[in-house]
């Protein structure tokens, strides 16, 4: 009997917390999905400045500092690095600044072009597609080893429909461009006469110009990250369930937003030992504490520079005197 009643406690416990489960995935996503339609489309006023010749940019002013961190591997090892000043973008490049050098060159980014077959054989039919690498939030998963249980490829994906085909960037000129590969950040940071930052750039600018600065291990209040569950439930205790359009947070003392989380960002630098791969760095909207615990100046990672997907972007740095 007393067997029994055990027994019947378990079950009942068990069937209580799948209920809150349920409850809270549930909640969350009418939450997520409220947020989704309710959110802004613009968070930076208009620029009402006469051009500029680095008109967008914010200085950064050189020095040294100690680079990297130890909470990953790839981190490591801390070492001592001098960068000299250097002009930055304020905001990764956003949707209409991107198709703005489209219009004018005509260029076709990587997701747009034929698959490059030889370069990656044995691909499934439908990778073999012109397309990108979307996050699509999953109802469950089985443990967070295989990653395709959120990240898919699909055809027809690109910085102009960044969900596949149905989906676009209409209203959303003020969202930072994303499903961009190395060669289409280049081709654009060229067109402007700019160029991509060396990760040592976007570390010490990230770190604000400052040696002194701490490696937090926080996740950050001001940055877009992922509150929740990751993958399968998104809170957004910050307001976005996805990504912001630019410059919808705090700006760090430099005057750069989203430098942290939001999208990762493309920098210059080859990966060591991954040929075919350059470092990304900041983290992104899908960066949890339960997860990827990268919303952080040292933070980086590899990354494909012929694959596009949807949580990275960019922006440029111009290497010329201070104001």
């Amino acid at each position: 009997m007393k067997a029994r009643w055990i027994m019947g406690g378990v079950l009942v416990a068990v069937v209580v917390l799948a209920t809150a489960v349920a409850n809270l995935w549930m909640k969350g996503g009418r939450e997520a999905a409220r947020l989704a339609d309710a959110g802004p489309s613009r968070c930076l006023p208009p620029s009402s400045a006469p051009a500029a010749e680095h008109a967008g940019m914010v200085w950064v002013p050189g020095g040294s500092f100690t680079m990297g961190d130890d909470f990953y591997p790839e981190e490591k090892p801390l070492r001592p690095v001098t960068v000299e000043g250097f002009w930055m973008d304020r905001t990764e490049v956003t949707n209409e600044e991107f198709a703005a050098f489209v219009e004018e060159t005509g260029y076709v980014t990587v997701a747009e072009r034929p698959v490059d077959t030889s370069a990656h054989p044995g691909l499934p039919a439908y990778m073999q597609e012109p397309g990108a690498v979307v996050f699509i939030m999953p109802n469950d998963i089985d443990g967070t080893g295989d990653i395709s249980q959120w990240w898919q490829y699909v055809p027809g994906a690109n910085w102009r429909h960044p969900g596949g085909p149905g989906t676009s960037i209409e209203g959303k000129d003020q969202f930072p461009v994303t499903a961009v590969a190395y060669e289409d950040a280049l081709a654009f940071a060229a067109w402007k006469g700019h160029t991509l930052p060396t990760e040592a750039q976007w570390e010490w600018a990230s770190r604000e110009a400052n040696a002194e600065a701490p490696n937090p291990r926080g996740q950050p209040r001001e940055a877009n990250t992922w509150q929740g569950l990751f993958p399968v439930v998104n809170s957004a205790d910050d307001g976005f369930v996805g990504i912001a359009p630019v410059g919808c947070f705090e700006p760090n003392a430099l005057g750069l937003h989203d430098m942290i989380g939001n999208l990762w960002e493309w920098t210059s630098d080859e990966y060591r030992g991954a040929p075919g791969h350059r470092v990304i760095k900041g983290g992104s909207w899908l960066c949890a504490p339960s997860y990827c615990v990268r919303y952080r100046p040292g933070a980086r990672q590899p990354q494909e520079t012929d694959l596009a997907t949807t949580h990275l972007g960019f922006r440029t740095v111009v290497s010329a005197p201070g104001p």
